[in-house]
């Protein structure tokens, strides 16, 4: 029976499929038209808004991966209903984190003294017991808030030769030569702040691990052989041959110390450790070691990270993939599983491990965009390379190098240029905007804090504040769109941004059809509140008004305030009293605020004049910093996405070398941004960073013959001949012109409505 149903089913598919490509076009736009229509009778063009409804809760983590025990809550599975974050279905498979030594368990857990001084200087003592260092600009937000680990620019890790220099005083690897009280001594020299019973306890914990056993067989070997050269190497990968460096005198699992100097010179990412010399060593992010040298703390043992010889699971591993990317480990090491976890309990150490994580993934792409330059040259950029040279003529020094960052990087200028230009087209599809809202993540909710083991705090938890807000991001969604609880909604796109706090947050834009726009007062005093509620009708709301929806205070009440420019609040608070709400002033309306009594928060007094607008039921359901607010008129559209699609946070850097002119994006683009943990948290976890309700097809726009080609250097004249002999969506719609009298009625910008592009053929298809 189920079978002979399935048959059927196929059998009348394929008959529409017949029937919708014989029709035309005026056939099928009524067609269409008809089904729309009916959609939208279907759906609800308001919910009814009740007052008393639940805050959203997500529950508790019950579910766990099948392949490598991951715990997750059951809204994150995916479209396949499947857990895959952790070990990409089961393709990803590393050794488990050892145990943890009672010592880091108790310092990790307990609330006694040392305990509070480890975790409140972990970085430091983590520091004082590298093998390297870690080079970085920490950019730590103002104020007195939370600990949120924020990195600025590039990130260097280092080592040190085995002996310092009588300029220097000895640091990280070279103290394991000493003896335990000698190199304690000298630890807490550079670290005051620290605890000398701790940093004895730990010395002797990690005097036992492979990296600290091989400097000190090093210290040994070049004593007994002062006039010999001896090195020893930290291997990119341990699979390796080493006899490219001679037969090593002695060997560990992560490094071998070679006698005499046979051997190849060694490769340029591997660690080599001299018994001598006046600078640092740059260690690769793709060593096997980095992670190793970096966080002895986590890694107490010495265990290997990522390498490049890692390989998926034999049965689960495709014929087009079949190597552990970096992102693919960082994102299987930071899942959680059950039992305790060092690396999850590691509060500010684990910050610094996740940013570092991310950075090193995101240094690898790109690595491979800087060395394949040649490889992704168009010729749309000739024009930027005259404009270099006719600058560098005129400043009279020589042209640099030309380094593109392609739109297909994620978050990169021409990335977000492209989204802006996306959301405009969708304008001109469904019109302006009605709403626009700001979704911020509260560290206060129940699922976070029930995530919680011990002492830990929101703040020590990116990857679980991260995982909750995407959830909850869904939901809001789900409530916006498909439940309309401001009416049917026609389009929408949001952007993931981050707090300097780390907290991420979303822009939302909502367009609304005919029926649901919002165009009285009434109707914006119905969806948006500017007011403080009544506690004694309803004291829930009034609660998380008065904790999420006050803005500030700021001026003369507080100078010191993050939002104060030049003793002026850049969001223009405290606002004005108003009786009544009006639509449209300069393109966006005033709230209703009237004057009442004002009410204690905190040490402040305020009142209606510092409240930021929100909706009432989505205040209630996400217990979150919701800011609400109506688009009155279309001066403010393109404001709207511009700010939208501003991209992150970055710094204005200028890069120009002695006697040459670069246009290097690349460089730009790392020196100039910011990363905290919760957003590189995010990206591991390839969670989207923006979304658009709608596909938009790019199409092709060119003078005849001037059509953008992709090229290698060198092989110019091919290309050319190439792109003869394929037609762009320009050309290709000119052709179909000629032969599909049905489309000579639809304009280029709504072809992609009707019609597919092939890109193998490159003819445009009837859909």
């Amino acid at each position: 029976m189920n079978l002979s149903r399935a048959v059927g089913y196929i059998i009348r598919n394929e008959q529409r499929r017949t029937e919708r490509s014989q029709e035309t076009v005026q056939e099928s736009t009524i067609r269409r038209r008809i089904r729309n229509e009916a959609d939208n009778r279907r759906r609800p063009k308001r919910v009814c808004i009740r007052n008393d409804v639940e805050e959203h809760n997500c529950g508790t983590m019950s579910e766990q991966c099948g392949f490598c025990g991951v715990v997750y809550w059951k809204e994150e599975k995916n479209t396949a209903h499947k857990y895959t974050k952790c070990c990409h279905d089961g393709k990803v498979q590393l050794p488990a984190f050892p145990d943890a030594p009672e010592l880091l368990k108790v310092l990790l857990t307990e609330n006694s003294p040392d305990a509070k001084n480890y975790r409140q200087r972990i970085r430091e003592y983590n520091s004082a017991f590298a093998f390297a260092s870690m080079g970085a600009q920490i950019k730590p937000p103002r104020g007195t808030g939370p600990y949120c680990y924020c990195l600025h620019g590039q990130v260097y890790h280092r080592v040190s030769p085995l002996y310092a220099s009588d300029q220097h005083k000895e640091s990280y690897g070279q103290l394991y030569i000493f003896d335990s009280s000698e190199a304690t001594e000298k630890r807490l020299s550079n670290n005051q702040n620290c605890l000398q019973h701790v940093f004895e306890k730990l010395d002797f914990m990690l005097g036992k691990s492979i990296p600290s056993q091989s400097y000190l067989q090093m210290h040994r070997l070049v004593q007994e052989h002062p006039t010999t050269s001896v090195k020893m190497v930290f291997l990119e990968d341990k699979n390796l041959d080493m006899r490219r460096y001679n037969a090593p005198t002695l060997c560990t699992e992560v490094a071998a110390i070679f006698v005499g100097d046979n051997g190849e010179p060694p490769a340029n990412r591997d660690i080599c450790v001299y018994p001598v010399g006046n600078t640092c060593q740059s260690i690769s992010p793709l060593n096997q070691c980095c992670d190793t040298m970096t966080y002895p703390l986590l890694f107490r043992r010495g265990e290997c990270s990522w390498n490049t010889g890692m390989e998926h699971v034999e049965e689960r591993r495709t014929a087009k993939r079949t190597r552990v990317t970096q992102l693919q480990y960082y994102a299987y090491r930071l899942s959680q599983r059950n039992g305790f976890s060092i690396l999850h309990n590691s509060g500010k150490l684990f910050q610094q491990y996740i940013v570092d994580a991310y950075v090193k993934t995101e240094g690898s792409r790109l690595h491979f965009l800087r060395q394949n330059q040649k490889d992704l040259r168009i010729e749309l950029y000739r024009g930027l390379l005259d404009a270099l040279e006719c600058r560098a003529h005129n400043e009279n020094i020589r042209t640099g190098k030309l380094i593109i960052l392609p739109s297909s990087f994620q978050g990169s200028p021409r990335h977000m240029q492209q989204n802006y230009q996306d959301a405009m087209a969708m304008v001109r599809k469904f019109g302006k905007p009605d709403l626009f809202l700001t979704f911020t993540c509260n560290p206060s909710w129940s699922e976070i804090l029930n995530s919680m083991e011990g002492v830990q705090h929101p703040e020590d938890r990116p990857d679980i504040i991260v995982r909750v807000f995407n959830m909850k991001l869904k939901e809001l969604l789900e409530d916006i769109c498909k439940h309309g609880i401001f009416g049917t909604v026609l389009a929408y796109i949001y952007v993931i941004e981050f707090q300097k706090r780390g907290l991420p947050y979303a822009h939302i834009l909502l367009t609304l059809d005919s029926e649901s726009k919002i165009r009285t007062k009434g109707d914006i005093d119905k969806f948006v509140s500017a007011e403080l509620p009544d506690p004694c009708t309803d004291l829930r709301l009034f609660q998380i008004v008065t904790k999420c929806m006050v803005h500030g205070p700021c001026g003369t009440i507080n100078i010191n305030s993050p939002c104060m420019r030049d003793g002026q609040c850049c969001k223009s608070f405290p606002k004005q009293f108003k009786d009544d709400t009006e639509e449209n002033v300069n393109g966006y309306p005033i709230y209703r605020r009237r004057a009442t009594e004002p009410v204690q928060v905190g040490k402040y007094s305020i009142n209606n004049r510092w409240v930021v607008p929100y909706n009432p039921w989505l205040l209630k359901k996400f217990n979150a910093h919701i800011n609400v607010e109506v688009c009155a008129s279309v001066k403010s559209v393109k404001y709207l996405y511009k700010y939208v699609y501003k991209g992150h946070d970055a710094a204005s850097v200028k890069i120009q070398k002695e006697g040459a002119l670069d246009h290097d994006e690349i460089l730009s683009f790392v020196e100039g941004r910011y990363v905290s943990a919760p957003e590189a948290m995010w990206r591991l976890n390839e969670f989207n960073l923006s979304h658009k309700s709608h596909t938009v097809v790019r199409l092709a726009v060119h003078l005849p013959q001037q059509q953008p080609i992709v090229y290698q250097d060198g092989q110019e004249a091919q290309a050319i001949e190439r792109a003869a002999l394929r037609k762009t969506t320009l050309t290709s719609w000119f052709e179909l012109n000629k032969n599909d009298p049905s489309a000579h009625n639809i304009s280029y910008s709504d072809i992609p409505l009707y019609y597919v592009f092939d890109k193998i053929t490159t003819n445009w298809k009837k859909r």
